[in-house]
């Protein structure tokens, strides 16, 4: 089953890059002509998912640094967030399932049920307004951030010592699974709110990473491969940190394999905070004054 898998992410993954490196030799004037510096985006990608890998959300912290930088559009923000982590998400994948014990069968139902999740929300998002996406990940910044700060506090249950579910847990966590594959395309990562599901379910808290990385692996390239079909996403961006977000998890996984990120996450709550007050504040603030 461990080997049926692995070949499914590189099945699956291999497929979105073919799409979107099809997608960027279709167009790339308009891509090099995007916002973004080529250095900067570089050293971001390398920087973001090395601390992905340890369980920093990714989604948030793009969120906040594409927004300062302006060089990623809010209408596109969800598509890019989405297509510039598949191949990163898909190499830590390949590197914890086959090193964490977890009953094959929980895993494999809660990646299709984020992958049928996935499919679907692109077709909702791109319907949204540019209001509505606002909202959603300033909403989304702000479950981050909750999610982090409980966990400082230990208000989130700390798990048990479980490797798989069954009965009513395992249709429940299909269930939330198939929700955070839906709002994953909405610009809100699954990251955070899978973490407190393994946990609240018994499950082992080992299991998260496996969980949440299968099943993004498989999810976030289904609902990547739509949005680059709609070109609701940053072309330059996504090739950048593809490639270099790699080599961040690489390093992550095999030079400096444990990062004490207490104090740290304390530091990208707060700055998460900040980012969604003025998010949400500024989006509210404008229907508001168009009312």
């Amino acid at each position: 089953m461990v080997q049926v898998i692995l070949a499914l992410i590189v099945v699956v993954n291999g497929l979105f890059a073919y799409r979107f490196f099809s997608d960027y030799m279709k167009h790339r004037k308009e891509t090099w002509a995007e916002p973004g510096n080529g250095v900067g985006l570089a050293i971001w990608g390398a920087v973001c998912f090395f601390l992905s890998t340890f369980g920093i959300p990714d989604f948030a912290l793009s969120t906040i640094f594409y927004r300062l930088k302006k060089w990623c559009s809010d209408s596109n923000l969800p598509g890019t967030l989405n297509t510039e982590c598949a191949i990163p998400v898909a190499v830590m994948a390949l590197c914890y399932i086959s090193a964490i014990e977890v009953d094959r069968t929980t895993l494999l139902l809660l990646i299709v049920s984020q992958m049928v999740g996935s499919y679907f929300g692109p077709r909702l998002v791109v319907k949204l307004p540019v209001r509505g996406i606002r909202l959603f990940v300033g909403f989304g910044l702000v479950a981050a951030a909750f999610f982090i700060i409980a966990g400082k506090f230990g208000v989130l249950p700390s798990g048990g010592s479980a490797t798989g579910l069954t009965g009513g847990k395992l249709a429940l966590g299909m269930a939330l699974m198939m929700i955070y594959g839906a709002l994953n395309n909405a610009g809100v990562g699954s990251y955070a709110p899978t973490m407190a599901t393994i946990y609240a379910l018994g499950l082992n808290p080992a299991v998260t990473f496996p969980v949440m990385m299968g099943a993004c692996t498989f999810s976030v390239p289904i609902g990547a491969m739509e949005f680059v079909r709609l070109g609701r996403y940053s072309r330059k961006i996504t090739l950048f940190t593809s490639i270099f977000g790699i080599a961040g998890v690489l390093v992550a996984v095999f030079i400096v394999k444990n990062l004490d990120t207490a104090m740290l996450l304390w530091i990208v709550a707060a700055v998460i905070l900040v980012a969604a007050a003025q998010l949400l504040y500024t989006t509210l603030k404008t229907s508001a004054e168009k009312a």
